[in-house]
């Protein structure tokens, strides 16, 4: 069990520092000139990342008559007298970023780009290099393998889906593992972490370099509906009521006989990002016979409205769970963050140990959940 509260205000140079991975003279992440995105289709030459992380859109709409490119904030694009658009954004802080065109007053995605699910909708996306940082990108090492799983759900009538990290050499051992179960935010799906989230990179290079122990990650789709209505109704987007439902009658019980999983409360845990964060502490909370690690970031705790309870939030947590882990990045929403922040005072003031870290330089965001899940992930099952 945990016997003290951290608190891990993380400075930007520091981090980058202590991450820093070099292949001959060059340092990751370190644009020299002109590069394409690693996000881009292959073959594709824009968008296009300057050595000031300044990026460079272009689009072919010859007849188009008026376009621009939203990411963060719009810019207006020139059209060329071969029909083709282009502008050159400010720079851009690392990381992964939603984008989409407009073009003609409709929004379109750009066709050089690959295409992630957020914000309720399939939208265009770019990875801004994070200059020094390699933890979450692709290393010769052995790889794990994301599978996708699909079963019939009796209690929501539907055919529903999950995305499964199997550690690497899973298929050729006998051996059993401990499980996460990881949930996206809201407006994103199963395949956030494993696309947005870099999680084969992050977990494949923790566990070789034996920074994180083998696991299982469960990424289940967060959302859901019973059949029977006439037994629940939600009542806001915080009613986790068939979601829990669902984890604990359905999804858990699956995986466990599906898979070599250790099936005790201290071998599972329970995380998510956002709205998931808040799912994880209500399910984890509701059921600390099953789950023994607890993790929320940009979002823990019991939830506001109908979901929002802190009577449990005592001392006695501290022999009941063997993690309780918050996370929130520096440059997110002032509400967002004080929320956050808030819940690791009042966990302080109640005596409840914890581990709190700020991301630094990061809003609400991919990069603020990959170097969460970094670090939770080297906490657990240990």
């Amino acid at each position: 069990m945990m016997k003290r509260s951290i608190l891990v205000p993380i400075l930007a140079a520091a981090l980058a520092a202590a991450a820093v991975s070099c292949s001959g003279n060059k340092q990751v992440g370190v644009l020299t000139k002109p590069t394409p995105a690693t996000s881009n289709l292959p073959g594709k030459e824009y968008p296009k990342i300057n050595p000031d992380l300044s990026v460079v859109f272009r689009v072919e709409a010859p007849e188009a008559q008026s376009v621009s490119v939203n990411v963060g904030k719009p810019y207006t694009m020139t059209k060329g007298e071969d029909g083709v658009w282009e502008v050159t954004t400010d720079p851009l802080v690392p990381g992964f970023h939603y984008y989409m065109l407009n073009i003609d007053g409709k929004r379109v995605a750009d066709p050089n780009t690959k295409l992630f699910f957020g914000s309720g909708y399939w939208s265009s996306g770019i990875e801004v290099p994070e200059a020094g940082v390699d933890f979450y990108l692709e290393k010769k090492v052995p790889h794990g393998e994301i599978r996708i799983e699909k079963y019939d759900s009796a209690l929501t009538g539907e055919t529903r889906t999950h995305y499964i990290y199997l550690p690497p050499g899973y298929d050729k051992s006998s051996e059993r593992y401990p499980v996460l179960y990881l949930f996206h935010g809201a407006g994103e799906d199963e395949t956030g972490w494993s696309t947005q989230g870099m999680l084969r990179d992050i977990m494949d290079n923790m566990i070789a370099a034996k920074e994180a122990v083998p696991m299982i990650i469960v990424m289940e789709r967060g959302t859901a509906t019973l059949v029977d209505t006439t037994e629940h109704k939600p009542a806001s987007m915080f009613d986790f009521y068939a979601f829990e439902k669902v984890m604990m009658e359905e999804v858990v019980p699956l995986v466990d006989s599906k898979y070599r999983t250790l099936s005790d409360r201290d071998h599972r845990a329970i995380s998510g990002l956002s709205l998931g964060g808040f799912q994880a502490y209500t399910i984890g909370l509701d059921h600390k016979d099953m789950f023994a690690w607890i993790g929320g970031f940009s979002g823990s705790g019991r939830g506001p409205g109908a979901a929002g309870r802190s009577d449990d939030l005592t001392p006695a947590l501290n022999d009941e769970v063997s993690l309780l882990y918050i996370s929130i990045g520096t440059d997110e929403p002032a509400g967002m963050y004080q929320g956050i922040y808030d819940l690791h005072k009042l966990l302080e003031e109640r005596g409840v140990n914890h581990v709190y870290y700020e991301s630094p330089g990061t809003g609400h965001e991919w990069l603020t959940w990959r170097r969460s899940l970094h670090q939770f992930a080297g906490m657990i099952f240990k």
